[in-house]
């Protein structure tokens, strides 16, 4: 096993070494010209014999059922469950510097959840077919590189060199000139939405001197990210102040960041104080792009590509539940803030979004629901969310839970 706790730090080269072979090789040459220490990793499921460093059945032997979980004679199920055996081994190995691979649909899905498992900061770059299209659903939240290949992934000629080459340069510039970031304060994150700006700036000015304030715009990649660096241990700890990307997964909004919101927290066990940002809103596209069964609700246009709907009454309880379900798996220190004077920029007396019978739902539903222990509190706060005294609430139940 090429492995070692004393190993250099190499450049990964992974990919289907049974149909890309050339092109996979190439750029483990261009690699090792600049001098950085090259791994490559066959991901083929069809079988044939490989020269890469790492054989397809080594790499399956990661699979949950072995080899033989890997190698159905299926070509989809077979890339699927290598794909998972591929994440499983990258994460064994203690000598990862980077990871790069190239190829169309099929390559960048076997690739690219291996890449997502790696912490932030470990380089990650995907030449792929697919890359100027969407690729959130290969990058998530993770910090990936994602390199159109202009033609596609099949023999060398005066452009796929170029293009491939630009990719193991940048990799292995990356590898060889990693940034040494002097991380003097721990790091927190916060969450922020326009409408929750205010909270979040008052709490950054009262966290900045001991906390390096990190702060995600909730659009659903960012409570991803968030979370992402969470299940790194690159956090001390959260104020989620925005929890509005939960409206937007029960509702059908385009802003969820998934139904495993929150999860990272239980998970990390990190000092979690949380309250109801954004959740009087859920987002959509332009205001034709509302659902049918939602254009009669009170709907606002933020601008001509956003529309905001409100939350009902049955929205509330249904956002209760589902935030103190998630809450209650939590064991390390928590405390969950009710700001009963409004959630929102949009839901405050005169504001198009004030709706004192739908805040009361979510709350009611809240401490019916909730499990309060110790560790675990939910506390109520006649402030707005916006309201600078509301921020420096949350402040200093993070500080007093936080240490």
């Amino acid at each position: 096993m090429i492995s070692s706790a004393s190993s250099p730090r190499l450049a990964y080269v992974a990919g289907t070494f049974d149909t890309k072979a050339r092109e996979l090789g190439y750029l483990a040459e261009r690699l090792a010209a600049m001098g950085v220490p090259v791994c490559t990793v066959d991901l083929s499921t069809s079988g044939c014999e490989s020269a890469a460093d790492v054989r397809p059945q080594e790499v399956a032997l990661h699979h949950p059922q072995g080899g033989a979980g890997v190698f159905t004679g299926d070509r989809g199920s077979a890339v699927t469950a290598m794909a998972l055996a591929f994440e499983n081994f990258i994460l064994t190995r203690t000598d990862v510097g980077g990871l790069l691979s190239a190829g169309g649909s099929g390559a960048t899905a076997l690739a690219t959840p291996a890449m997502r498992a790696l912490p932030v900061g470990v380089p990650k770059l995907m030449v792929s077919t697919v890359a100027s299209g969407d690729v959130r659903p290969y990058v998530g939240p993770s910090d990936i590189c994602m390199m159109y290949s202009v033609t596609d992934v099949q023999g060398l000629n005066r452009i796929s060199q170029r293009v491939l080459a630009n990719a193991a340069h940048a990799l292995g510039g990356m590898v060889l000139e990693r940034a040494e970031v002097l991380a003097t304060k721990p790091a927190i994150g916060l969450t922020m939405f326009g409408v929750t700006t205010p909270c979040v700036q008052s709490a950054t000015a009262l966290l900045e001197a001991d906390y390096d304030c990190l702060v995600f715009h909730a659009t659903g990649t960012g409570g991803q990210s968030m979370e992402k660096l969470a299940d790194s241990r690159l956090l001390a700890g959260v104020i989620d102040v925005t929890t509005t990307e939960i409206a937007d997964e029960l509702m059908g909004g385009v802003f969820s960041a998934g139904a495993e919101r929150l999860d990272a927290i239980a998970r990390s066990r990190v000092p979690y104080v949380g309250s109801c940002g954004a959740l009087d809103m859920v987002n959509f596209g332009a205001l034709e792009t509302v659902p049918a069964r939602y254009r009669e609700r009170n709907l606002y246009r933020h601008n001509a590509n956003v529309t905001l709907m409100r939350t009902s009454v049955d929205d509330n309880v249904a956002i209760g539940r589902f935030l103190a379900e998630k809450l209650n798996r939590m064991t390390g220190p928590v405390r969950f803030f009710l700001p009963e004077g409004g959630v929102s920029m949009l839901d405050a007396q005169g504001q198009p979004f004030w709706d004192p019978a739908a805040d009361q739902a979510l709350f009611d539903t809240l401490e019916i629901e909730f499990h309060a222990s110790a560790e675990r509190q939910l506390l109520r706060s006649p402030l707005h969310l916006n309201d600078p005294g509301f921020a420096a609430q949350l402040v200093h139940a993070f500080k007093e839970i936080a240490g």
